[in-house]
């Protein structure tokens, strides 16, 4: 399927039972490829980078562990197909991870509009990420949300600097409060080249 039409159908999708019966399978071999999708930025976030089958996983176990049925399949796929890249972007769901709730709270309500402060930085040029406008991720007292969706929307130029092993490329953060880099491994850019038209 063409990198900018991906999306998940009813028709991609495998009933409960049988699911149900694939499903380690199906895990044990999304898992390499999650873990290229993975980067860890600073000491508490972490960036995954998803695709069409990352969100196909997500939405059949969605649809296993609710037991919603067909009634279900409309709002999963319209929560998670938007988060599958359409050919000139990477998506990523970012996560800030803390498990003391106490230090979570603290930090969390440090780091009020977070969401607008991640980037990737393509060679020289920094692509600011847009979060996913469905609800507002920092309340008005300004704490933030734990999990941001990102959109990074990438040019012509930026597509063949990310294809060039001699240009480098980094996923960063640069909010007052939580300013990190990482830079991108080999395995993880030809891992991320297959989002792309």
């Amino acid at each position: 399927m063409p990198a900018d039409l991906r999306k998940i159908t009813p028709d991609d999708l495998i009933p409960d039972a049988e699911y149900a019966k694939l499903r380690k399978d199906r895990r044990a071999e999304l898992l390499p490829v999650k873990r290229l999708r993975r980067i860890a930025l600073g000491p508490f976030c972490t960036v995954y980078f998803e695709c069409y089958e990352t969100m196909l996983f997500q939405v059949q176990e969605m649809l296993l562990t609710e037991k919603g049925g067909a009634a279900q399949v409309p709002d999963e796929l319209a929560a998670y197909n938007p988060l599958i890249p359409q050919g000139r972007e990477l998506v990523a769901t970012i996560m800030l991870e803390i498990d003391d709730p106490v230090r979570r709270e603290r930090a969390l309500a440090r780091l009020g509009g977070v969401e607008h402060r991640f980037f990737l930085q393509v060679g020289g040029e920094r692509v600011a990420g847009s979060p996913e406008g469905d609800q507002e991720r920092t309340r008005e007292d300004g704490k933030t949300a734990s999990v941001h969706f990102v959109r990074f929307p990438l040019a012509e130029r930026h597509l063949g600097l990310f294809r060039d092993p001699a240009a480098s490329l980094m996923v960063g953060c640069d909010h007052e409060g939580y300013a990190h880099l990482a830079v991108l491994s080999p395995a993880t850019r030809a891992e991320l080249s297959r989002d792309l038209a």
